[in-house]
């Protein structure tokens, strides 16, 4: 096996081109579609039966037998565009220059558009039918018909019975979907195509070129002047596209807006949360518990201000490690075998698919020249998940490694145990999976620490991933609530604007021993999950959520093993907040949030103990 010593994926310098990076570091797209010919095929397939599918509008209330037909007909025809879509996704995110997959991915989106105008009559149309008539139909001593795997999508519909339009107004809503998606689409190639950051200086005196994916090494760096560059450096760049980057937020606004209004939501929160059937005060709660623990990160400030030694501290002095990093370089090899010891507890059925997906090209390791920034897991149904990483050998990058296959275990699990219809779960439940990795991670990394330094470095990890997931992401929560509310209400969300709100809400969240830098009002504007409204506050939910898991995991064993196999393997098959009790967490109370809230002051308490300090 090629290793570290022939191809170091985050040595300095430039960034490799994709044909320099060994194939055993790449995911496996032709598991997908073997050649791009095959896709192809697939393509013209699904547009080829697309008529046959809007040939059966008007024919859903005749007989069970026909309904049933139809809803098998969409099912088919979706889960083959959606590998259609994913594979010329993740195709074009290999290199987001080339212009031949940014073409087959744009296709792949207009069919997907397709493919929802095309069954865009079934909802409405299911509505329509009188109870009576389809409690016969999904009765099988009655209809003979077998309805098993939509038992869920009726509960569903009937939920949603108000929020449902028109046939013609659904198909319009839909074939929208292709245009709505520009301002996500323009933001993306923007940031990864086309933004091009100035080279800085590293910690060795190397001239290094700054990306979106190294900027987190250097703004980790213990060398001051490293962290203050690469700030500099990219909010800078930022600050060059403000004009672009505030119209390109403004589209995202006025279609998440539209859509709202189309279902007749009073604001966009509401219309978010609905997908999910996630109650608004779930939302609200979370804001504001948290906000009422803004004394702990308070706190966390001044800690972090007396331990370096600084006289002000400042927005780049909020992610170095406050001792030195033990965990420096860390090669491939040994991130998977320290994220497979760690995740152990979760039993040997889900260790031995893990080890499986480790190795089957599901992961595309290193970043390279255009590759899409950031991580994510995706996949379709049909498929083995996919994981994109931009491993760049820190501590971050391992736990981010437990984090997406977290994700891609849930996919596999969901897919395995749930018909197409149920597996697409929340990314409410979505978030819960990978962060409770994330805690079996550190919890592992703690109990083999090898001294006081260690386990301080590790501390301030967990108070540094609570910082960022609990307290960064609600802050973003709070956020998207003012800013869309803005909107709806007529008022100014101009960049300069939006730059005012988010520089208070550091002010807010930081405390008064944070130096709010004038450049951190340009922060809003590299966030991408803004174009997935209300998406960012699932990651606090989710780590509460998933550090309860986690404690179960570890302390009772095999009964909260088997809660929690059953909650990866529910897929879409109920709602959020049911499928969480199943694992035993109730996040229609305030109760996990709060605890969350406890560990990050009960972290505090000990690092501050271990680095001998009264503060």
């Amino acid at each position: 096996m090629i290793g570290m010593s022939v191809f170091d994926g985050f040595a300095g310098g430039e960034v490799p081109l994709r044909s320099d990076i060994p194939d055993e570091f790449k995911w496996r797209l032709s598991d997908i579609y073997p050649t791009d010919g095959e896709w192809e095929a697939d393509f013209a397939l699904v547009k080829s039966e697309l008529p046959k599918l809007a040939s059966m509008a008007g024919t859903l209330g005749s007989s069970a037998s026909a309904l049933l037909e139809c809803l098998r007909l969409r099912d088919r025809l979706s889960a083959m565009t959606d590998r259609i879509y994913v594979y010329a996704v993740m195709k074009s995110h290999e290199d987001t220059a080339n212009p031949a997959y940014q073409n087959l991915s744009s296709r792949a989106g207009t069919l997907a558009v397709e493919v929802s105008g095309a069954a865009s009559f079934v909802t409405p149309e299911i509505i329509s039918i009188p109870d009576s008539v389809l409690n016969g139909f999904t009765d099988p001593e009655t209809s003979g018909a077998d309805f098993d795997d939509y038992r869920f999508m009726f509960r569903e519909i009937a939920r949603r019975r108000a929020r449902i339009l028109s046939k013609e107004e659904e198909e319009l809503l839909a074939r929208a979907g292709d245009m709505a998606s520009s301002p996500d689409e323009t933001f993306s190639m923007l940031t990864n195509a086309d933004m091009k950051f100035p080279s800085i200086t590293d910690e060795d005196g190397r001239e290094a070129e700054l990306t979106e994916e190294r900027y987190m090494k250097y703004i980790s760096s213990r060398d001051r002047a490293v962290r203050q560059s690469a700030f500099s450096a990219l909010y800078e760049t930022y600050a060059k596209f403000s004009n672009t980057m505030g119209a390109t937020f403004g589209g995202m606004l006025k279609t998440s807006r539209f859509y709202a209004s189309a279902r007749k939501f009073e604001s966009d929160l509401d219309f978010a949360l609905d997908g999910a059937n996630i109650p608004r005060f779930v939302y609200d709660n979370l804001i504001d518990t948290v906000e009422s623990a803004l004394t702990h990160l308070h706190r966390y400030v001044f800690l972090r201000r007396k331990v370096l030694g600084l006289d002000e501290i400042h927005m780049y002095d909020i992610y170095n490690p406050l001792v030195e990093n033990p965990y420096r370089n860390i090669p491939w090899e040994e991130a998977k075998r320290m994220v497979t010891e760690a995740l152990a507890p979760l039993g040997g059925e889900y260790m031995a698919q893990f080890r499986l997906g480790l190795e089957s090209g599901w992961i595309d390791v290193w970043a390279s020249r255009g590759k899409r920034g950031g991580a994510y897991s995706w996949g379709a149904y049909g498929t083995h998940p996919y994981i994109l990483l931009n491993y760049n050998g820190e501590l971050s990058d391992v736990m981010t490694l437990a984090h997406e296959m977290g994700h891609s275990m849930h996919s596999y699990y969901s897919r395995k145990h749930q018909p197409y219809a149920a597996s697409d779960y929340t990314i409410f439940c979505a978030e819960v999976a990978s962060t409770t990795n994330e805690e079996l991670m550190l919890d592992y990394m703690l109990r083999a620490a090898g001294g006081r330094s260690e386990r301080i470095y590790l501390l301030n990890q967990r108070l540094e991933r609570m910082r960022a997931t609990i307290y960064r992401q609600v802050m973003f929560a709070s956020f998207e609530r003012a800013v869309h509310e803005k909107h709806r209400n007529g008022g100014d969300t101009t960049a300069s604007e939006l730059g005012r709100i988010w520089r208070g809400l550091n002010e807010k969240y930081f405390g008064p021993e944070m130096v709010t830098d004038e450049l951190i009002a340009h922060e809003w504007s590299r966030i991408p999950h803004f174009y997935s409204p209300f998406y960012v506050y699932q990651y606090a939910t989710g780590y509460s959520a998933a550090a309860a898991l986690a404690s179960m995991i570890t302390s009772e064993g095999a009964p909260a093993r088997e809660r929690y196999m059953k909650f990866l393997s529910s897929g879409g098959s109920g709602y959020s907040i049911e499928l969480l009790k199943l694992a035993g967490v109730d996040m229609s109370t305030p109760r996990p949030v709060e605890s969350a809230c406890s560990l990050f002051a009960r972290t505090l308490d000990e690092i501050e103990e271990l680095l001998g300090r009264t503060l």
